[in-house]
């Protein structure tokens, strides 16, 4: 419908949310580390200006672990929640005509995987305390949608993951005809490009886009790539650069393609890979955070590439060594705020 717009990530934000970790998360193992983790996260985003509306279940513990921030840039709300992974159970953002949306979908812990009863009432429980602005609130917990499966460009194409999307354990294993209704009548994406290969050791997502592939301004499309022919990823990260060649925009053009370095292996205590990447990066109107992995080489290629697509934004690292070990990174510890959507006390 053409009346609706979902939003790119860097239009008109105003905060972050995260979920601090507490013992009741699969953090709970690393638990100082992991504080220490979104201490330092949410200190780059206040250093920054950025207003982050933080979850936690103890304000008054997590007040203290926050007193060297600026406190007139984070805000604590007390709630119940699985885990922190916000990108993926946060609200959507549209634009419905002149009116603004926060869209509430259904999240079951990336098909199955993981209990979400908590994460999936968050949104309907900022709703119920409020600081989810009543009118723009909208309950459409009957379709699962994971915000970190999603990208667009915020003029109507929408970029995902047929691996996640079409998953038999999120919406029944619908197909893309029939999803491509679905996305065109809720989020108002007319043009969805379906990514078929992509996949990185150790993802619990099933392929989510923001780990291999983000739209940005003027028709730009950042991947994951990979030179190392004896690399795991490697015949996966060239399908789909190669099907990325084939990609068309609205007007029938070609995307530009800027390839970001794929870091060097990291794992886990048992050896296991862990899915690094420099993907997943967040944006905001006008500072980009970028993981970085303490690899000075990656780490300066990847800032020098996000530049690239991003020349007039501000580009800020933040260490997510102890993210990547809970399988998830900057992105999807994180989930913008557009202008308007929430009770505008929460950021006094």
């Amino acid at each position: 419908m053409k009346d609706i717009r979902l939003l790119p990530e860097w239009e008109d934000v105003q905060g972050i949310l995260v979920a601090f970790p507490h013992k009741d998360t699969d953090w709970n193992y690393i638990l100082r580390e992991a504080e220490r983790q979104y201490i330092d996260l949410i200190s780059a985003f206040t250093a920054n200006m950025m207003h982050v509306v933080v979850l936690c279940h103890d304000r008054k513990y997590v007040g203290k672990l926050l007193q060297d921030c600026d406190s007139d840039y984070f805000s604590l709300v007390e709630i119940s929640y699985n885990d922190t992974w916000t990108r993926d159970y946060g609200f959507i953002s549209v634009v419905r005509g002149e009116r603004r949306r926060a869209l509430d979908f259904g999240f079951n812990g990336w098909g199955l995987k993981f209990r979400s009863d908590f994460d999936n009432l968050v949104n309907l429980r900022l709703h119920e305390l409020q600081l989810l602005r009543k009118e723009k609130y909208r309950n459409e917990r009957d379709f699962i949608l994971e915000g970190g499966s999603i990208e667009t460009d915020g003029n109507g194409t929408l970029l995902t993951t047929s691996r996640c999307l079409c998953s038999p354990n999120r919406n029944g294993g619908k197909s893309k005809e029939e999803l491509n209704k679905i996305l065109e009548s809720r989020l108002g994406c007319d043009h969805v490009l379906w990514l078929d290969y992509g996949a990185l050791d150790g993802d619990d997502t099933d392929s989510h886009i923001d780990t291999l592939a983000r739209m940005a301004p003027n028709d730009v499309i950042l991947f994951t790539g990979c030179r190392d022919m004896d690399d795991s990823h490697f015949e996966e990260l060239l399908k789909m650069r190669a099907q990325l060649t084939l990609f068309r925009t609205k007007m029938g053009n070609p995307y530009n393609l800027i390839e970001l370095p794929l870091p060097n292996p990291i794992f886990d205590e048992e050896g296991n890979r862990l899915p690094a990447t420099y993907a997943n990066y967040l944006v905001t109107d006008n500072v980009l955070f970028m993981p970085t992995y303490a690899q000075p080489e990656n780490d300066m290629l990847a800032q020098h590439t996000l530049h690239v697509a991003f020349p007039e934004h501000k580009i800020v690292g933040v260490d997510c060594r102890v993210l990547i070990k809970q399988h998830g990174s900057l992105h999807c510890a994180t989930m913008q705020i557009p202008k308007g959507y929430m009770n505008p006390v929460i950021f006094e």
